[in-house]
């Protein structure tokens, strides 16, 4: 089963918003369930108090026409629709008539078997009951529309405009075989749209919400995750030597206080590299004195092997401390970043190699406006293409946008070296036999200080036996500070 982290977004902006949503959408769904719920339950009791009042008025109406002479109810039914008093529209039919379609609601049955138990309570006799809307019911043996009857004989019973509401038809028989028809609205005629807690309207209303609450939510998270991405920008341009104004003020105490710590922690960082760099370059000059005043009493020696064996041990230390002053000045390039054309970049160095005849091809895929420190980038990179020239006979580079990352690849055409001799070349003064062997007066520093370069620039340089043999160097530089060029 995949973890939870998996399945939210990466950045806290869109966790906070997604967090955010989920919370107001549960809430306001849980709020509109409960109120439903509470309608429905209000309906139901209505339901009940209004099926009781409807049944008591139809089995009374329907005990009184029951009871007249069969030549007698055309002339009580004309009197009642002439007067037009009555809540019931009464007609007398020589068939039961087809009420179709029924209006389909939720509460259509229950209503009905409310108003069913409550007549049975009331007259031992069956009654045909329905519930359909004005435009649907047919009069007098379903010749005549329901709305074409005269108004004054259904003013009372029926509401026909500007809002039709739904009639309870009930049907009797006669002794004579005819139908006694019945048509009349509930005490609340529209209780079923009551019902509807869940209407459209309701989803309308609560989108409307969700999208007000949401743009709200996305400009108040958008406002609090901006500053600590602000922070971030900032550690990242401190991590690539790029020079930043402090992280302004936020107004929240918990990020500001961050703020505070990090800027505290720039400063003693930046303070320490200064001061390491004044000594070790102090260092490395003051002892080319004592070298120096050695190197002359060394020659004062009668003893030749001694003389010899001490001339070796100076020249050594020496180079070391030479190898240490051009460390220090090639990994720290005091330079303001700018954009650089790499592929630019790359022909120029494979150009100057060329006319000291030497093999060097380029090939560019994409061009790429890098920004970092134009003389450090091309120092790195000239180490490495020089490293595939000297222990390689040649060196093929190529630059492409990779997934993202823009990739440098430099590779030569020498022998290769064990997998565990690939790390060992990035430590200072490392040289391996093949190395020694090509050049004599290198100091095994070329890759470290390649390596720092890169890594100052936000990227990475990766060492790996080529399958077609020789070496291949890959240096892999963040997307998120190059522009592709067109």
């Amino acid at each position: 089963m995949r973890p939870i982290n998996a399945w939210l977004p990466r950045s806290l902006f869109a966790r906070l918003l997604l967090v955010m949503l989920t919370g107001i959408s549960l809430a306001q769904l849980s709020t509109s369930l409960i109120w439903a719920g509470q309608v429905r339950s209000d309906s139901q009791a209505r339901i009940t108090e209004n099926a009781q009042y409807m049944a008591v008025s139809l089995a009374a109406t329907i005990r009184y026409f029951q009871a007249l002479p069969d030549n007698v109810r055309p002339i009580v039914i004309e009197q009642q629709r002439e007067v037009g008093g009555s809540r019931l529209f009464i007609s007398v039919n020589q068939a039961r008539l087809p009420v179709e379609p029924e209006v389909n609601d939720p509460l259509r049955m229950p209503l009905l078997d409310a108003i069913q138990v409550q007549l049975r309570a009331e007259i031992d006799q069956p009654v045909q009951l329905a519930l359909a809307m004005p435009g649907s019911v047919r009069l007098y043996d379903e010749r005549i529309p329901i709305a074409e009857i005269p108004v004054r004989w259904i003013r009372q019973s029926l509401v026909l405009e500007p809002d039709p509401a739904p009639i309870v038809v009930a049907q009797v028989p006669l002794d004579n075989g005819h139908w006694l028809y019945l048509a009349t609205l509930m005490p609340d005629p529209y209780i079923l749209d009551r019902d509807r807690g869940l209407a459209p309207e309701r989803w309308w209303s609560l989108g409307a919400t969700l999208v007000v609450v949401g743009v709200l939510c996305f400009v108040f998270v958008r406002w609090q995750t901006r500053p600590l991405r602000r922070l971030a920008e900032a550690a990242d341009a401190f991590g690539r030597g790029v020079e930043e104004p402090p992280v302004s003020a936020s107004g929240m105490r918990e990020l500001d206080a961050t703020a505070d710590a990090f800027e505290a922690m720039k400063l003693r960082i930046q303070r320490y590299l200064d001061d390491r760099e004044r000594l070790f370059a102090a260092i490395s000059h003051d002892l080319r004195t004592p070298i120096t005043r050695l190197r002359l009493q060394a020659e004062l020696i009668d003893d030749e092997p001694l003389r010899l064996s001490l001339d070796e041990d100076l020249e050594e230390l020496e180079m070391m401390v030479k190898g240490a002053l051009q460390t220090v000045r090639d990994t720290d390039i005091h330079e303001d970043p700018r954009p650089v054309d790499l592929g630019a970049l790359l022909l120029k160095i494979a150009g100057e190699r060329r006319v000291a005849a030497q093999a060097v091809s380029v090939t560019v895929s994409d061009s790429v406006d890098y920004v970092g420190k134009p003389l450090a980038l091309k120092r790195g990179l000239a180490n490495l293409i020089d490293n595939a020239i000297q222990y390689g006979d040649r060196a093929e580079v190529s630059l492409a946008v990779v997934g993202d990352s823009v990739e440098i690849r430099i590779r030569d055409h020498g022998p290769g070296l064990p997998d565990d001799d690939l790390v060992k070349l990035f430590k200072p003064y490392s040289r391996l036999d093949h190395g020694r062997a090509r050049n004599a007066g290198g100091m095994g520093l070329g890759l470290g200080i390649a390596q720092s370069i890169v890594h100052a620039h936000g990227g990475d340089l990766l060492l790996a036996n080529h399958s077609g043999g020789g070496l291949s160097v890959r240096v892999r530089l963040p997307l998120i500070y190059a522009v592709r060029r067109l």
